[in-house]
């Protein structure tokens, strides 16, 4: 009862303007901030991509949990990469970027990793709880004219792999979860909720 009551009343923020983030964490905590992070996101060479968005994520909830208003609180930071074999696919810079990572995930199977990280200042001591999740995900063979109709509706631009897992047409199946795909691994986050690690 005592850890229930203490999950309860604990303050969330979320250090993103992702509305996938915030629909997915609303299943899980019922009251928290949105706080976006100013923290610059940057493909540090050299880490896998497992690594990589632990690092993004850990990046992003440090920013918005040290500063000074939000003490005490718990903020959640997530970063999300595709990653072809050991090459990371970002966000497109433009839609021939997004035509050329389609055509390159076509037919073809790639891994989504998504860090999740939360961080809390407490008595002037920063305390971090980072992990990850990957999923596989088997895309079908997609023509260029569809491609092409896909990048003109605008929907690749603003994720990672230049896709969106809940859009059709594009995902023959996937093996591991669907919302770590989506950007908030619902199931990981639980279990991190229910850590005693502050």
């Amino acid at each position: 009862m005592e850890r229930l009551v203490c999950y309860i009343m604990m303050k969330y923020v979320l250090a993103s303007a992702s509305p996938r983030r915030k629909e997915l964490l609303a299943e899980l905590v019922k009251d928290f901030e949105i706080i976006p992070s100013a923290f610059e996101e940057k493909n540090e060479s050299g880490l896998s991509p497992k690594e990589l968005v632990k690092a993004l994520a850990e990046g992003k909830a440090k920013e918005v949990a040290l500063r000074a208003e939000n003490a005490g609180k718990i903020v959640i930071g997530s970063d999300t990469v595709v990653a072809f074999g050991e090459k990371v696919l970002g966000k497109p810079t433009d839609a021939q970027d997004a035509f050329r990572m389609l055509k390159t995930l076509s037919g073809c199977s790639h891994a989504v990793y998504t860090g999740v990280c939360f961080a809390c200042v407490k008595d002037g001591e920063l305390h971090l709880l980072t992990d990850a999740d990957k999923t596989t995900v088997h895309f079908n063979k997609l023509s260029d004219e569809w491609i092409w109709e896909y990048v003109r509706g605008g929907s690749p631009m603003d994720k990672a792999g230049a896709y969106g897992i809940q859009d059709g047409g594009l995902v023959e199946k996937i093996e591991g979860s669907y919302t770590n795909v989506v950007g908030f691994p619902v199931e990981l986050v639980k279990n991190m909720l229910e850590k005693e690690w502050v």
